[in-house]
């Protein structure tokens, strides 16, 4: 594990020693060794200011997720170094923001208490970058190991007023150079609650749960779109202040 996690470690400092694939002998079996390699990774990239979690499986599949390091995580508008942005893979995304501390306890958090610690909703540009050369030729527990290709979290205005939306009924657009890029209706996940809950739960126990000033970002509304070298990113959700994100 140690091994794997210095792999990582090292394309993390240097885009050009990104990999292939992490070599055979490294490859986690399954997901609880694909998230110890994550593990050391996070802990040695100082304090986690965030989480992205997957949605659950149409079988009921636990979600994915991944620790976000704090130094990656800021406001918008911004701009992105290019030496450390090498793929420029892009998604829009809604965001809670946790403004009560949710340590790990014997009784499961139920979803009044969770709510009730989500102080705001925020729109988000994730930009993806992974450690692999083409993260989608590696296999899902790699990808685990490598917080599923994480790069930095950009946050727009939040709404503390979050419960009165109609999460199903929100648009967003995602346009590149002005230009249309990618766009839906309504949350993919469906119940952006229950994702922070299994985080609350089960996916932040190991760091010590959910603490305040944390967000939580739930998914991809656009899917993973590759930009140009000088893009000027915006996410507009309908009802929330756009996100801007300049690569160059």
């Amino acid at each position: 594990m140690s091994d794997a996690a210095e792999l990582l470690l090292a394309a993390r400092r240097d885009p050009s020693r990104r990999l292939t694939a992490l070599p055979d002998a490294l490859k986690p079996g399954d997901r609880a060794a694909a998230y110890a390699i994550q593990h050391k990774v996070a802990a040695a990239l100082g304090a986690i200011g965030g989480w992205k979690v997957s949605p659950f499986g149409a079988d009921g599949t636990a979600p994915m997720c991944g620790a976000l390091p704090a130094s990656g995580v800021q406001a918008a508008p911004c701009t992105l170094k290019p030496g450390a942005q090498a793929l420029r893979i892009v998604e829009s995304e809604l965001c809670a923001r946790i403004g009560t501390n949710l340590p790990p306890r014997a009784t499961p958090y139920s979803r009044e208490e969770v709510a009730a610690a989500i102080v705001a909703i925020h729109p988000v540009i994730e930009a993806c970058e992974s450690r692999y050369v083409e993260p989608g030729t590696i296999d899902i527990l790699s990808q685990i190991a490598d917080t599923q290709s994480h790069g930095g979290l950009i946050y727009g205005p939040g709404r503390a007023d979050w419960q009165s939306i109609d999460l199903a009924a929100v648009m967003v657009e995602q346009l590149v150079d002005g230009v249309h890029n990618a766009g839906r209706t309504g949350h993919p996940a469906g119940d952006l609650v229950a994702q922070v809950m299994w985080m609350a739960n089960e996916g932040a126990v190991w760091a010590g749960g959910l603490k305040a000033g944390q967000f939580v970002t739930c998914g991809s509304w656009t899917g993973a779109n590759r930009v140009g070298a000088t893009a000027v990113v915006t996410t507009r959700f309908s009802g929330f202040g756009d996100v801007v994100v300049t690569y160059g």
